[in-house]
């Protein structure tokens, strides 16, 4: 069947081609975006026609880095009322507690507490005894990258002073005797989980599934998400259920997986079950071929890597999982295997320590005289030192933003380590597009409380406005909201390509989607409005009304 959409307000991410009020398309493929009276109708009498009064149009959304794994393993968890009142928040978790019984909730999982809310030094566990001690609580903190946990869950986790900590980003605060605090950074309590598991004989519902990934796939159908890249896969039950989707006719979205590694000396192994994905897994909207390194942690944290001394404890830079010299051999092998390499970096130190790699694996693979095909990624990228903006367009790195994070999410936070200076700096991107840079747009939603935030509209208004409409800054302290610099809000034609074509280059999908072009395929969305013609502090309401995938209607009606 043959499908005519005319009278439309088309914006095709094409630059040779950028507006159009007709499109059609057979099957899968587009075979025409222009002009209708450049149409020979004759050749399509017997095509379904739909007029759409002047509505707009567009590709259908690509998230280039959000987590799906985490999210669907996340839905157990308890929502915490949002507040900076810790007395208020270790009410709300006592009586949780009391309402719910050990047989219940043998291990309560609470989600979040702004990081703000402690100082460098963090919580400790023995205030969150005062409100449950007689079974493990966790409470995670708002950047997903802290949490508190209480004497009863460091018990059963068997930590304790003469534990090693299992990484260099991951680690357990401590006391000067070295006793763990309860404020545990990055996932270093997962490493021991299994001990208290076996200890409670029970464990957190958190199996992977067909049936329990695809809420999270249903997000992305009624968003108009139709591509998306996950941040990295969380397991084989994860990538083995949406491949059972696939098989079943029930994923709408074209997939691109990452897999994780930790250093030069594991990467050899996970390249193996990366090459295993691959075997098992391919189809023809399921691919993996790109590798995931966490190079540092995050400025709220203070485990970032930065080019300064934190302005709170002289000498100390944060962390950073490999220096230039293993990540450039860590890039060699990604090149020799034909693989991308997608890094989690934060801290100006690390994109410093990221475009050094770059060039120094780019150079010596020259001189060896081995073609370079991996592309490199920088997700985050949240402080660049202004010397190093025009490096990502000089060594073709591409940059991954998650737009949503623009405006307040974060809070001042930073600023416990950072001065305002710097703080003020972070988020800008500018300077990179000026100079050249790719950029690509995403969400890196990790729990199914932010999910609703992947919502391309409204990462757009984020960005644009550098207002967070959720959490928004202290307008006594930030005119309107807006954070700082105001130099750093997005444009909406650079908004637009980065969700859009842009994250298709970044996936290597380009020449099948990100913009709508004869004999790409047919994955478009419909809005109630313009975006550009929409008051920016009012896109995250657009609704998206029809999402066509794969030349099929999913959502709405023509």
């Amino acid at each position: 069947m043959t499908t005519i959409i005319k009278n439309a307000d088309i914006y095709t991410s094409d630059e040779k081609n950028p507006r159009a009020n007709c499109i059609v398309f057979s099957g899968k493929k587009i075979d025409f975006v222009g002009d209708e009276a450049d149409l020979d109708m004759e050749k399509y009498a017997d095509a379904d026609i739909h007029d759409i009064g002047g509505k707009c149009l567009m590709p259908g959304f690509i998230d280039s880095h959000v987590h799906p794994g985490w999210i669907t393993k996340s839905l157990w968890h308890v929502r915490l009322p949002w507040t900076e009142d810790v007395d208020e928040l270790l009410a709300f978790v006592k009586k949780f507690g009391e309402e719910h019984p050990k047989s219940e909730y043998p291990f309560i999982y609470f989600e979040y507490y702004p990081t703000s809310m402690f100082d460098e030094h963090g919580p400790t566990k023995e205030l969150l005894d005062t409100a449950i001690s007689d079974r493990p609580v966790l409470c995670q903190d708002f950047g997903e990258h802290l949490c508190w946990i209480n004497t009863k869950m460091l018990e059963l986790l068997g930590v304790d002073k003469n534990t090693p900590d299992p990484g260099p980003l991951e680690t357990f605060a401590r006391d000067e005797d070295g006793n763990p605090t309860g404020w545990v950074r990055e996932m270093a309590w997962m490493k021991f989980a299994d001990n208290m598991f076996s200890a409670l004989d029970w464990a957190p519902p958190e199996t992977i599934t067909p049936d329990t990934i695809k809420e999270f796939f249903d997000f992305m159908e009624d968003s108009g998400i139709t591509a998306m890249a996950d941040g990295f896969i969380e397991n084989d039950d994860q990538i083995r259920s949406i491949y059972e989707l696939d098989k079943a006719g029930r994923l709408n979205a074209y997939y691109d997986g990452m897999v994780r590694f930790w250093s030069y000396e594991d990467l050899p192994e996970k390249i193996a079950k990366l090459r295993e994905y691959q075997k098992l897994y391919t189809t023809d909207h399921i691919k993996v071929n790109t590798m995931k390194l966490f190079l540092d942690g995050t400025n709220e944290s203070g485990n970032s890597a930065s080019l300064h001394e934190h302005i709170n404890d002289p000498g100390n830079y944060g962390e950073i999982m490999m220096e230039t010299d293993e990540l450039t051999k860590c890039f060699l092998l990604c090149n020799r295997e034909g693989l991308d390499l997608h890094i989690h970096m934060v801290g100006d130190r690390a994109f410093r320590v990221g475009c050094d790699a770059v060039e120094a694996a780019k150079a010596q693979a020259a001189a060896a005289g081995e073609p370079w095909v991996c592309q490199p990624v920088f997700a985050h990228c949240e402080v660049v030192d202004p010397s190093d903006m025009g490096r990502p367009a000089e060594l073709g790195i591409d940059i991954n933003w998650s737009c949503h994070w623009s405006g307040g999410y974060f809070g001042e936070e930073a600023m416990n380590y950072y001065t305002e200076e710097k703080w003020r700096r972070m988020y800008q991107f500018n300077p990179m597009i000026e100079s050249g840079a790719m950029l690509a747009f995403s969400s890196d939603v990790v729990t199914g409380y932010e999910m609703h935030r992947a919502y391309p509209f409204f990462g757009i208004q984020v960005a644009a406005t550098r207002v967070d409409p959720e959490f928004p800054l202290d307008p006594d302290k930030y005119p309107g909201s807006v954070r700082p610099d105001e130099s750093a809000k997005l444009s909406l034609p650079v908004l637009f390509k980065g969700y859009t074509i842009n994250s298709a280059k970044q996936i290597h999908w380009e020449k099948i989607m990100g913009s709508l072009e004869k004999g790409k395929l047919a994955n478009m969305i419909i809005t109630d409005k313009d975006m550009f013609k929409t008051p920016p502090g009012e896109i995250k309401d657009i609704v998206t009304e029809t999402v066509i995938f794969d030349g099929k209607v999913i959502k709405g009606t023509l």
